[in-house]
């Protein structure tokens, strides 16, 4: 009898491990799939702690704040059901009916599972409750009346799960599910429709908030077609590869806050899938990472800004001093004639917290004129690509 109730008990226990390992298991899983949807880049703001909103867009129709997405249940997500979340991630619509601005990429999250979003669910509902509200969005009229959306969803929402595609491989498959769906790479990186919805022009590249997020087609000039797969995978893991560059701005951010955290085997899937998105031939090209001919001939106001300000880091040749993330040489940003991203990080610093610590940039619009910016954005351009910049010193007058 003895042995029959320790074997009894021993049952029972390992009933509440394996209860307490499944529970873990989609916890775990909700946490990774929260990272690959980078959820906490938007849903944090400086000043405020991570996940409780309050991230400014300032988009053509007003300003919106991001929500607050800890399970609070008065300011947070605490009192969505299953269906009420799923409904919010498919189709835009939060508890109670609202509808939901697309700054909000549920356009691309329709493609998620239900499972997924589940999963994802959970793992917010363990994080720290945070009653901490956020400020009024600020949207013009009439995009101020929210049933709006009603015909921007009928035009610009598939409203469909990711299918497999037959006659693609597993890990194809992966891959757009998590470009498509999860990732939402197409959020940034493909142009936008008269109504601010995605065009036709899948990842083409786009500007966006005052950065340019790049061509990710298989275009071999403008795109990603001449890099090895070994240099996406680094460079989405860790913010740079040899001779491209490092990252910068609202992309390193997302390789912060979310590629650096997923396996290689899902990001090799992602590479998969992007080299069989259809070639455009959209956007600056890319540059080589060697010097062009005649590239000590630049405007000499640019040139010794560089030399003081920026060579110390980067060193003349563009191949960093100490840091492959101070590396120019190659980085697509040089090559852009509109100086964009150039302009961006010079106004607003760059940072990417890595596996070897913080690579920091600070911003310069304090210690020189908007016209010196315009012209050492200009001596970049020229000095690493061999094309005509066009940076004006109106572009840092914000």
């Amino acid at each position: 009898m003895r042995r029959v109730l320790v074997s009894l008990l021993a049952l029972l226990a390992g009933g509440v491990s394996v209860a307490h390992a499944a529970d873990q298991t989609l916890l775990q899983r909700g946490e990774y799939l929260t990272r690959a949807a980078d959820c906490v880049a938007c849903h944090s703001a400086p000043g405020r702690a991570a996940w409780t909103g309050g991230r400014e867009f300032d988009l053509p129709f007003g300003v919106l704040y991001s929500p607050n997405i800890t399970p609070d249940r008065d300011v947070g997500i605490g009192l969505y059901t299953d269906d009420e979340w799923v409904e919010m991630l498919h189709h835009g619509i939060g508890r109670g009916g609202k509808h939901l601005y697309p700054a909000m990429p549920y356009n691309s999250y329709t493609q998620m599972s239900r499972a997924d979003a589940l999963a994802i669910k959970a793992y917010l509902f363990t994080l720290t409750p945070s009653n901490a509200a956020v400020p009024a969005n600020r949207m013009r009229f009439p995009f101020d009346q929210r049933w709006l959306m009603i015909g921007w969803n009928m035009l610009n929402n598939p409203d469909h799960r990711f299918q497999p595609v037959a006659g693609k491989s597993d890990q194809w498959n992966r891959g757009a599910y998590l470009v498509e769906a999860l990732g939402h790479c197409a959020q940034c990186h493909t142009p936008r429709n008269f109504m601010q919805g995605l065009s036709s022009q899948q990842l083409a590249g786009a500007e966006q908030q005052g950065w340019l997020a790049y061509n990710l087609t298989s275009d071999k000039d403008h795109g990603l077609g001449g890099w090895s797969d070994d240099q996406l995978v680094q460079y989405l893991h860790a913010g740079q590869a040899p001779g491209h560059g490092p990252a910068s701005g609202p992309m390193a951010e997302a390789v912060q806050n979310s590629l650096s955290y997923m396996t290689e085997d899902d990001l090799r899937a992602m590479v998969a899938y992007l080299r069989d998105v259809p070639a455009r031939a959209d956007g600056p090209a890319l540059v080589s990472a060697a010097l062009p001919a005649g590239a000590a001939s630049d405007d000499a106001l640019g040139a010794r800004i560089f030399a003081e300000a920026c060579a110390g880091c980067h060193l003349p040749d563009g191949s960093g001093r100490q840091s492959a993330w101070a590396a120019l040489a190659g980085d697509h940003s040089v090559g852009d004639p509109s100086g964009a991203n150039i302009v961006q990080v010079l106004e607003h610093g760059s940072q990417l917290q890595t596996d070897q610590g913080l690579m920091f940039m600070h911003g310069f619009t304090g210690a020189y004129t908007h016209e010196e910016l315009a012209a050492l954005s200009n001596y970049v351009i020229r000095h690493f690509s061999g094309r005509a910049g066009t940076v004006t010193a109106r572009q840092f007058a914000h």
